[in-house]
């Protein structure tokens, strides 16, 4: 039976599972939650984790050519707007400290992916084989991005 403050039941059973705690990950039970509870707990935990981890994405992208981001570059299949939106799908781990500047130059037919990012070891793409754009002719194609890091969820 758990405890009753007033006409709340209170969860009698809060514990962390010790084998799996690591610097970076920890299982923790807590039970019985009144009906509709859990989902408020974990809304308010998922908030805080989400405004408090630290990480590393892509701040500023500038496309030699592009004027905006609904613009079309000549044999390039995708718009500005497209290729951005595949940016934002990189996923860094960022070593270095301040913005750093990694790039893009090819100048072939085909699909331009993750991996062809040029940075130094300070920075490592985590999904090489991410799609950004597809190059329909042999043209160059030069974008510049800015690495930072940053706490939260910031928006565009």
């Amino acid at each position: 039976m758990g405890i009753r403050w007033k006409t709340f039941e209170m969860p009698k059973r809060l514990e962390v599972d010790k084998a799996t705690v690591t610097p970076t990950y920890g299982k923790f039970t807590a039970e019985p939650f009144e009906r509709g509870y859990g989902t408020t707990l974990g809304n308010g935990l998922r908030r805080v984790l989400i405004s408090s981890i630290e990480g590393a994405a892509v701040t500023s992208i500038k496309i030699e050519g592009l004027l905006h981001e609904f613009s079309n570059l000549d044999g390039v299949l995708e718009d500005g707007a497209q290729i951005v939106l595949n940016v934002k799908k990189l996923i860094f781990r960022y070593h270095g400290k301040g913005p750093k500047k990694i790039t893009i130059d090819v100048k072939r037919k085909g699909e331009v992916k993750a991996r062809d990012i040029q940075a130094d070891e300070t920075v490592e793409i985590i999904n090489p084989d991410l799609h950004l754009c597809t190059l329909t002719k042999d043209v160059r194609f030069l974008m510049e991005m800015e690495v930072g890091r940053g706490r939260g969820y910031v928006l565009a």
